[in-house]
């Protein structure tokens, strides 16, 4: 992790476990179907952890998520760890056969951020099987996993239904259609981010066409949107619900093909760059602001305890349920609505990113503009 990573992650810690480790729920050690902590005899700092992320469509997973594990994983293990990673590019099968991989290669514990929470089912029940635990990374797989943590993903989509109806303004009402445009539904944060919405949403605007997006893809969500205002009508559109950046841009690229003079507020999650100077424009509302740092950090933390047989009771937390597993110990992460008013106490002042790296030249004006300086 360089520099403006730590600080990143000194940072936010800071703020955000004060705020909410009332969201974690209570410390108790319980284990994926309460035997955490018990699928690994006794180990040094000699470990090997294997780390599966889903894809790398969205930045964050190489920029953030990938470099501050191996950190973690190395100052936890005084620099005898090391992390094997494979990337399943949105292919669940191949994830599956990373699975395999990691079990021939002896993993110590496996870090898994699933492409297919039901599919990996069978895959985690092979590593435990081998002595392997598993722990789930942002996305809650299915199987005998021994924790996870994640974000509140329900409350990620409150924050973004309570946004795009606060900037609709007095457009926010029962005959006011929007779109919404769902993560993929492999994706069980996908479904707990729409429910989360819903809950703000229904009964307040019209939801006009809902689409749940493939793989995530922004050219699946420029398609849709596409279809969208083809029935809708585009001047019919008074707001869209994105369930993250990447998406929001091939939304908005359909937006402004359709020739609309002012776009109706969409929604983001990620806080990734484009989406940022996306929001600097004022052609995206909003996106939810996430500590990858505490996440991430989080996950090795967890991994190296279960991997060594050790209580995760020093670990603030909670408990959740899968589809297949009930008391999974877990640390659900808070997270905040990112707008143009706190772009400088979030994204800059936690060091994601830079006024620079923001403010390029094509984007000068309109940082000025907001007083982004």
């Amino acid at each position: 992790m360089n520099t403006r990573m730590r600080r990143a992650a000194v940072a936010i810690c800071a703020t955000t476990m004060a705020v909410s480790l009332a969201a974690c729920g209570s410390a108790k050690q319980s284990g994926g179907g309460g035997e955490s902590g018990k699928a690994s005899p006794k180990k040094g700092d000699a470990l090997t952890v294997g780390l599966l992320l889903p894809e790398n469509q969205t930045a964050r997973y190489e920029k953030f998520d990938k470099p501050i594990i191996e950190k973690q994983i190395a100052t936890l293990t005084n620099g005898k760890g090391k992390v094997e990673y494979l990337n399943a590019k949105q292919d669940p099968s191949l994830q599956s056969q990373q699975i395999d991989t990691m079990i021939t290669k002896k993993v110590d514990v496996l870090i898994l951020d699933a492409v297919d929470y039901k599919a990996v089912a069978s895959g985690v029940k092979k590593a435990k099987d081998a002595g392997i635990p598993v722990v789930a990374y942002d996305r809650l797989a299915e199987g005998p996993i021994s924790a996870y943590t994640s974000f509140d993903n329900t409350e990620v989509g409150k924050t973004q239904g309570e946004a795009l109806l606060k900037a609709m303004g007095a457009k926010a009402t029962k005959s006011s259609k929007i779109v919404m445009m769902n993560g993929a539904i492999t994706d069980p944060n996908a479904k707990q981010f729409k429910d989360g919405a819903l809950s703000v949403l229904k009964d307040k605007v019209t939801i006009a066409k809902s689409y749940d997006t493939k793989e995530w893809k922004p050219e699946n969500a420029n398609a849709n949107m596409d279809a969208a205002i083809s029935a809708v009508g585009k001047d019919k559109i008074a707001g869209v619900y994105s369930a993250n950046d990447g998406m929001a841009g091939g939304i908005i690229t359909a937006l402004k093909g359709a020739g609309l003079s002012k776009l109706p507020p969409v929604t983001g999650q990620d806080a990734e760059l484009a989406g940022v100077q996306r929001i600097v424009t004022g052609d995206q509302n909003m996106s939810v602001f996430k500590s990858y740092p505490q996440e991430a950090e989080t996950v090795a933390k967890m991994a190296v305890a279960v991997a060594k047989g050790e209580s995760l009771d020093s670990i603030k937390t909670g408990t959740v349920d899968s589809g297949t597993e009930k008391g999974v110990p877990s640390v659900i992460v808070p997270v905040v609505s990112l707008t143009q008013d706190n772009i400088k106490d979030t994204v800059i002042k936690q060091g994601y990113y830079t006024l620079g790296e923001i403010c390029t030249a094509k984007y000068k004006a309109a940082c000025d503009k907001i007083g982004l300086k």
